[in-house]
């Protein structure tokens, strides 16, 4: 009986044992995450940021920034928040020649679908500050776009940095 009573005590501390060794239960797999709609959704909200401002509604234009939102323009302090977007857009915005036209070259995202990428090439008519005249500045923009806590996505980051204007096209062959 002794015997019956150890050993049973021993197997109950042997299955404990064991039972610490199991593998755990594995959380599911997060789902799959569809690059490519991502990528449809960062396009069409990059084309609808570039409407917003051509409309001249400076809170819509700034309504697509991310809470922690940075703007990087060439020769010029960084721009922080959505209230600072806000104030330089005003300004753009009073400028009877501003018009912004853009071709989205690429969109990356990451495989995570947390943050993607916009690549950009832009035209950019302003007045000269000097003559008034329109002039037109060409040049990269590239946004950052980071997934917000709701599921939408935002512009954390911006870089803006002008290049020489294209090549004239060569005239047609008589």
């Amino acid at each position: 009986m002794m015997f019956q009573k150890t050993a049973a005590i021993a197997a109950s501390v042997l299955l404990a044992g064991l039972a610490g060794c199991a593998k755990p239960e594995t959380a599911a797999a997060p789902a799959a995450v569809d690059t490519a709609k991502v990528a449809e959704t960062i396009k069409a909200d990059v084309n609808q940021l570039v409407a917003d401002f051509m409309s001249k509604d400076v809170d819509k234009a700034v309504s697509h920034d991310a809470p922690d939102y940075v703007g990087m323009f060439h020769g010029q302090p960084n721009v922080v928040g959505p209230a600072g977007d806000a104030e330089i857009t005003k300004l753009q915005m009073a400028d009877p020649n501003a018009d912004l036209k853009i071709t989205i070259d690429a969109v990356d995202v990451a495989q995570a679908g947390d943050m993607a990428v916009a690549r950009t090439t832009y035209a950019y008519t302003f007045s000269d500050p000097a003559t008034k005249a329109a002039k037109t500045e060409h040049g990269n923009w590239v946004l950052g776009y980071k997934k917000q806590a709701d599921g939408a996505y935002k512009v954390a980051w911006a870089v803006v940095s002008d290049t020489p204007a294209p090549a004239a096209a060569a005239p047609a062959a008589k």
